[in-house]
């Protein structure tokens, strides 16, 4: 098989579908790997690295679409590559449908099979796909609500830790997933007092268990969210329903009572966010203010971390590129329900429940479409 790796187009975004690396694993077993010129230099991974691990490189990212059995990415397709793909070809990235009307209509036009990194299972549950990003997201999103209360990015003036005789920031995490928990983890080791929400009990016991009286875990009911919310200085938005639309959690109305200059980060804005008053921003323009709160809604927050976010991610999702490219797509997704699970649209239908659902579709079984 031919696999194609196009330079991402999306602002700011310096990721790579494939490190050299994962370029080897996949020459070394038969196939053609071919590199847009540059794809990967902005974090460090030079033409020549890909071609020493047997690629070949074009300058051209239409050579690529054009050539390619399977082209494999970091973040959805803009317009552009949409238009470049045509019918029987695997699409093998992050998509996020369920909010993206105009993506999806173009999937379906193209023919193309398109699978997912973010609704793939595991074995012992989760999205293993997702994983790697949601703990980098997880992490920065503190970073992020940190730097963004100083009074120059339109913040309160408040430093998180606080410093002795004065308190320390209330960040309130809204889900207790791999995001939440690594927020989490990282607000308490900058010095913040932590609220937690979820509606998984079992999962806050866990979490209290680890870290005691450092965090205060509260039931995720609807009472609970809005005086949590109007206490903190920072919000961290980090619910996931798989492949859907994002429950909108955080009322307008809630935002209007929050403090002024108090932050939030809503980490599900790929998914249409939790928070009512968001809208997806991008990392050169990544705030806006709305009743005196700054708001953080980058859609690609771990490409501004590109080269940490670049090795996650080929670690999770280099086995199930191999195995699409020895099998073939339907054959490996026949052989594994995990990796079928990832296949959202296929050769003109919405094959994920949670999109079809969310857009107006009509949905189609995978398994339809595997005879």
């Amino acid at each position: 098989m031919l696999i194609g790796v196009p330079k991402e187009i999306k602002d700011q975004e310096y990721r790579v579908g494939l490190t050299p690396a994962s370029t080897r694993e996949l020459t070394s077993r038969g196939h053609q790997v071919l590199v847009q010129s540059g794809a990967g230099v902005a974090i460090g991974l030079a033409d020549e690295a890909y071609i020493a691990a047997g690629a070949a490189v074009c300058g051209d990212a239409g050579d690529v679409f054009a050539r390619a059995d399977m082209i494999v990415k970091v973040k959805e397709p803009q317009a552009a590559e949409r238009a470049m793909l045509r019918p029987g070809q695997i699409l093998y990235a992050y998509l996020h449908l369920a909010p993206d009307r105009e993506q999806t209509a173009d999937l379906l036009k193209s023919g193309a099979v398109c699978i997912a990194y973010e609704t793939i299972t595991g074995p012992s549950g989760g999205l293993p796909l997702l994983a790697p990003m949601s703990e980098v997201a997880g992490r920065m999103s503190v970073q992020v609500a940190a730097a963004n209360l100083e009074k120059s990015k339109g913040g309160m003036g408040l430093l998180l830790a606080g410093v002795p005789g004065v308190a320390p920031a209330h960040v309130v995490v809204i889900g207790a997933g791999v995001v939440g928990a690594h927020a989490l983890q990282v607000a308490i080791g900058m010095g913040a007092r932590v609220t937690i929400l979820d509606r998984n009990v079992d999962r806050l016991r866990q979490l209290d268990l680890i870290f005691g009286n450092r965090v205060t875990t509260l039931y995720s009911s609807g009472h609970n969210i809005e005086e949590s919310v109007l206490d903190a200085d920072a919000v961290i938005g980090s619910v996931l329903l798989p492949g859907a639309a994002a429950p909108k959690l955080v009322t307008r109305g809630m935002v209007a009572r929050m403090k002024t200059g108090a932050v939030v980060v809503d980490v599900a804005i790929d998914q249409g966010g939790c928070f009512e008053t968001s809208h997806a921003t991008t990392h050169t323009e990544p705030t806006y203010v709305v009743d005196g709160v700054v708001h953080y809604c980058v859609a690609n927050m771990p490409g501004a971390v590109a080269r940490t976010s670049t090795f996650a991610l080929n670690n999770a999702t280099i086995g199930h590129a191999a195995a699409l490219a020895d099998k073939g797509w339907k054959r490996a997704l026949a052989e594994d329900k995990h990796l079928k699970a990832g296949l959202n649209v296929c050769e003109g239908r919405v094959t994920y429940k949670a999109v079809a659902k969310a857009l107006g579709y009509e949905y189609t079984p995978a398994d339809q479409l595997l005879d």
